[in-house]
């Protein structure tokens, strides 16, 4: 934690690794690091839904913005499902992407709660096609990354032994 902001101006967050290749996870450690700018080290556990496979949940903290570094620094690696979270902060909105090798990432906007933000943008997008309530639904689909979530959940869901992690106070 950087002693140069107060702590009312950090952003806190939490990188979900759902499933990476043994071979890939020290570089996952080191891509996460250095967008924190400081080493990292994780506690890999045997990811049961992909043999072969690990996972992790690391908490961070940082400046407003980190989540995005983290998600930047990890996103297109083949093999490698994970979420990055951030909350919303004095110094910003909160944010959550998702990334799958089949999908690729996806960003949404969080608010206070962790609610997913729709931005008008992409109301008004699925609006112009009034006509067509099959592509109104597709739209709003794609907005709130329900493919990203039908494909997470069963890595989200896999040991009962996965760790607690405490919600930072909101608000």
């Amino acid at each position: 934690m950087s002693s140069a902001r107060p702590d009312a101006l950090l952003a806190r967050g939490v990188l979900y690794v759902h499933s990476a290749p043994r071979a890939l996870c020290s570089h996952v450690e080191w891509a996460a690091g250095g967008a924190l700018g400081r080493g990292v080290s994780f506690a890999w556990r045997p990811q049961p839904v992909l043999p072969q496979t690990q996972r992790a949940v690391f908490v961070w903290d940082g400046e407003p913005g980190t989540g995005a570094a983290i998600a930047s620094a990890l996103r297109g690696w083949e093999h490698l499902r994970f979420e990055v979270t951030e909350d919303a902060s004095a110094g910003g909105d909160g944010g959550r992407w998702m990334h799958t090798p089949e999908l690729g990432i996806h960003f949404a906007q969080t608010d206070s709660v962790g609610n997913l933000v729709v931005p008008e943008d992409r109301i008004r997008a699925a609006l112009a096609h009034a006509g067509n309530a099959f592509e109104i639904h597709r739209e709003l689909r794609l907005a709130l990354g329900e493919a990203w979530d039908e494909e997470l959940e069963p890595f989200r869901h896999a040991h009962e032994d996965a760790p607690v992690v405490w919600l930072h106070r909101a608000g």
